[in-house]
């Protein structure tokens, strides 16, 4: 029994550590999906938090049963192969596009945080991602068994700090004038879609290592339930902050507001969150060219790395605020059909 909890925390840690990424660690994701919207936000992270226990358990259950251990395959046994081969084109471009966000907002968290360049934080990550990713799965559950407890912890503490300089229910209840009432339903869906496909490079690989059920169930179930801690904290933090939308890292904003003393260390953890996407991300993306091209681990990795540092050269906020809506519309076909898609028989 304790070897499956911890099991299944370890897959929980890598799946919190893959969809929180630079733009969930630095707030700066929910506020574009959430937080803008006001009270709306806060039912929109209800249902996403739905879709990522539930539908987050069901895909390492068909990842498991159908046998498949790469993306690719999973979009095969999803779509069919003459579809799944534009799918995993179109899920390969955006797997580098998000890690390209991930690395620039590594960056921006030594940029505006630090004053140190960019360019530092941005080869710093580099470095670190390739050593740990020498180490294989064990490095990936390693890093994100250790950073994601920090996560849940700090933002948690940054909710009740936040929370108690008052005027909280008048910030929480507000329902900003010239939404679209289409952007405020479809955003949770987005989101979740959008995540959901992305974490796909890393929880099938995983499912497939693992293949106990009853661990990969309780696993995802246990992600889903802390992503959706870790939105709603963020979120009511967020409501809290004005001209939420002018800060690349609205959530450090908040802290050195709420308590300067751990400001610093906050930043700490903000970056730990933005790395154990990027190494998750490069994970993956390995595994799959690897298919495709039969050269070195390593060699792979530096070539992904160099590509994303190469697209996250321009600004972070307008990078995710540009990719991230559109990534999320172009995925929900995908979360459709996983809703549907029948349970099959475990393969001997």
């Amino acid at each position: 029994m304790v070897s499956r909890w911890t099991g299944a925390f370890q897959i929980a840690a890598v799946y919190v550590g893959t969809v929180v990424g630079a733009g969930f660690a630095t707030g700066r994701e929910i506020a574009e999906f959430f937080t803008q919207y006001g009270m709306y936000g806060f039912f929109g992270i209800l249902i996403a938090g739905y879709i990522f226990i539930f539908t987050g358990a069901k895909i390492m259950l068909l990842s498991s049963r159908a046998a498949v251990s790469t993306y690719e395959e999973f979009n095969q046994f999803l779509f069919g192969k003459k579809i799944a081969a534009f799918v995993n084109i179109l899920f390969m471009l955006m797997l580098i596009g998000v890690t390209a966000v991930m690395i620039s907002g590594a960056g921006a968290v030594f940029e505006e945080q630090l004053g140190i360049s960019k360019n530092v934080g941005v080869t710093v990550t580099i470095l670190f991602a390739t050593m740990v990713l020498m180490g294989g799965m064990k490095g990936l559950f390693a890093v994100n068994s250790f950073v994601v407890p920090l996560m849940i912890f700090f933002s948690v503490i940054l909710c009740i700090l936040t929370i108690n300089e008052g005027g909280f229910v008048s910030a929480f209840t507000v329902i900003p004038e010239g939404r679209k009432t289409l952007d405020i339903v479809m955003s949770p869906f987005a989101y979740s879609a959008f995540n959901l496909s992305l974490s796909l490079a890393v929880l099938v690989p995983v499912a497939y290592d693992i293949r106990e059920e009853k661990v990969l169930k309780r696993g995802a179930m246990l992600g889903g339930f802390f992503l959706t801690v870790i939105l709603l904290t963020g979120h009511f933090s967020l409501v809290m902050l004005p001209d939420l939308l002018d800060y690349s890292i609205p959530s450090a904003e908040l802290m050195k507001n709420a308590a300067a003393n751990l400001h610093w260390l906050f930043v700490l953890v903000i970056y730990g969150e933005i790395f154990t996407s990027v190494i998750g991300n490069i994970f993956g993306l390995q595994k799959q060219i690897q298919k495709y091209i039969k050269v070195p681990g390593f060699l792979v990795m530096i070539m992904i790395c160099l590509l994303s540092a190469l697209i996250g050269k321009f600004e972070y906020g307008q990078l995710l605020g540009y990719l991230y809506p559109l990534f999320g519309y172009i995925t929900l076909i995908f979360l459709v059909l996983v809703w549907f898609r029948n349970p099959i028989r475990k393969k001997p």
